[in-house]
């Protein structure tokens, strides 16, 4: 199977090295392209990541591509880019590993692994609520906000997952083509987008238990704006569903 990691990076100049020396051999054996996303950074960003390809020796055991953004196309944006890319690669699996090392790059054999395994998922996806949160120093305003958010979702899914925000996640690319991601938003709410696209098109979700990490990795998320957020992509997902408002996202792509 031909596998992609996908890493967005914005301002990551003192992260990404770190994130591209962890990656598995076992797991770069397995990779046909690693996809670098800089959205707009203000850094080096860009020109570190090929440096420290060059290091390792990957843009010759691989494909390795540096997409940059020359506007900031939001977290949501940069995704859209980055699984474009992938299907028009040809690629069959594609999975996101953040560049400030909040998600440890060793267990990227454990999420890709369902999507392996005679097809048993068309989404995996790491959960850090699976576990201890606290262990791994999540903020406890983090926590409880995370939790109040997957259980109404839970609740208007009827899924019943321990978390709905982790951002280390692997999607089939064929599962990614059935999905209208053009019409999703290019903020962080995406995340939730696609996953209630999944729920609505049928795809199958696994979740799998990962450790938490918060360490001195640089975070331009704004919760408050984004919570706020989340609230409204249920909301809208509700009002569609009962039928008092249209919301393209989540109908064919036919239509």
């Amino acid at each position: 199977m031909k596998i992609a990691i996908y890493i967005p990076a914005y301002n990551a100049e003192r992260f990404l090295p770190g994130v591209l020396h962890r990656i598995p051999e076992d797991f770069l054996a397995r990779t046909a392209e690693i996809i670098v996303v800089d959205n707009a950074s203000t850094d080096d960003t860009s020109g570190i990541a090929r440096r420290t390809a060059q290091e390792l020796g990957l843009d010759r055991r691989l494909t390795f591509t540096v997409i940059r953004n020359e506007q900031n196309m939001g977290y949501g944006g940069s995704q859209k880019i980055a699984y474009a890319h992938c299907l028009r690669q040809g690629h069959d699996i594609v999975v996101m590993l953040h560049a400030d090392g909040q998600y440890a790059p060793e267990l990227l054999d454990t999420i890709v692994e369902p999507l392996c395994s005679g097809a048993a998922a068309d989404m995996s996806f790491g959960s850090r609520l699976a576990g201890d949160p606290l262990a791994g120093n999540m903020p406890m305003h983090r926590l409880l906000g995370n939790k109040f958010l997957t259980g109404l979702a839970n609740l208007l899914l009827g899924w019943n997952l321990t978390e709905f925000h982790s951002g280390y996640r692997a999607y089939r690319c064929d599962a990614l083509a059935r999905l209208p991601l053009e019409r999703n938003a290019g903020y962080y709410h995406f995340d939730v987008e696609i996953l209630i696209q999944c729920r609505v098109f049928g795809l199958r979700v696994v979740e799998v238990p990962i450790p938490t990490h918060y360490g001195d990795e640089d975070n331009h998320l704004n919760i408050w704006r984004t919570g706020f957020s989340i609230l409204g992509v249920l909301g809208e997902y509700a009002l569609h569903r009962t039928g008092l408002q249209r919301c393209d996202k989540y109908l064919p792509v036919t239509q």
